[in-house]
């Protein structure tokens, strides 16, 4: 006698639909809505407006009355000796940015990481995050109450101590060598208390039992910092570089003019003030946009060979 035996098919599951999802998720896409109509609106739609860069642009023949003329308005830029003297100085100033300003962050959250009196640290953190939340032009403000060469206090301090008079004053904001350099110290002041806040986090997901193995094979604070902490915070570190990198075209317009003044123009006229310069000065809309263009484009490419150049490494980088 056979016995027959039912076999129970498979259930098949139905793949979901985004309607599916919408129903049981709507109050995440609701809250996605206002975010993706900012970006649309202040990031996407704005782009239409690169258009500018290949017409003989009036504003009130706008777009559509205005004569394309190809690339003639990249060719003025190219030809134009202010616009060579404004990328050397953003060039320039942002490499020095990265050398000085990039590693600080670094530095100081592994020095924080070694505190170990709770309250101090986090009395450290707070005071070291202050100066972010100040405006450029608060700390211009404060810079040259400081080092103005007749008044400020430090070269007032100086002529004190050495008794030389106004021969012993530094000039530390009216030449453009000493301006270069309070330029870029400024701003590590102003930015790597709160640049550690990634690097903090970076070393919390470290894992505490390889700073153990560290103990055991009697390791010192140093040996764990060079052989625990910096290998576990480099992926971090690299991207953040990579990030660095595609910012080396940029510049902070406020930045630079909060601390720039006509003694020093030779190395305070950078992109963001030239284009602020030409554009809204002499109404030349077109080469304005097209150096915008060329600057967006160049840090795009940094950004692109830095990422490739870390996978070529063996890092992650962003993607």
């Amino acid at each position: 006698m056979k016995t027959q035996t039912n076999m129970a098919a498979p259930a098949v599951k139905r793949k979901k639909g985004f309607m599916f999802y919408l129903k049981r998720d709507w109050e995440l896409y609701a809250l996605v809505v206002i975010p993706l109509i900012f970006i649309v609106v202040f990031k996407f739609l704005p782009l239409l407006g690169l258009s500018i860069a290949f017409m003989d642009y009036n504003p009130i023949l706008g777009f559509s009355g205005s004569k394309f003329v190809g690339f003639d308005v990249f060719r003025q830029m190219f030809t134009s000796p202010d616009f060579y003297v404004a990328l050397r100085n953003t060039i320039v100033l942002n490499i020095f940015d990265l050398i000085c300003g990039f590693p600080m962050p670094i530095i100081l959250a592994i020095l924080l990481n070694e505190i170990t009196c709770a309250w101090y640290k986090k009395l450290t953190q707070t005071i070291l995050y202050l100066p972010h939340f100040l405006s450029w032009v608060i700390i211009s403000a404060i810079a040259y109450q400081l080092f103005s060469p007749s008044t400020g206090i430090v070269n007032i301090i100086i002529g004190a101590i050495t008794g030389t008079g106004e021969s012993a004053l530094i000039p530390f904001l009216t030449e453009k060598w000493h301006w270069a350099v309070m330029y870029i110290l400024l701003a590590v002041w102003q930015s790597m208390g709160w640049g550690t806040i990634i690097y903090l986090a970076a070393i919390t997901g470290i894992n505490s039992d390889l700073y153990e193995a560290a103990d055991i094979d009697g390791a010192g604070r140093f040996g764990k910092i060079w052989h625990v902490t910096l290998p576990g915070i480099k992926p971090t570190i690299v991207v953040m570089l990579i990030m660095a990198l595609g910012r080396l075209m940029g510049s902070n317009f406020e930045r630079v003019q909060a601390l720039s003044n006509t003694n020093v123009t030779d190395f305070s006229e950078v992109i963001a003030t030239y284009v602020y310069r030409v554009g809204l000065g002499a109404n030349k809309f077109n080469i304005s946009t097209a150096v915008g263009l060329f600057q967006s484009v160049v840090g795009l490419v940094l950004v692109l060979l830095s990422d490739r150049v870390a996978k070529a490494l063996g890092e992650n980088g962003l993607v």
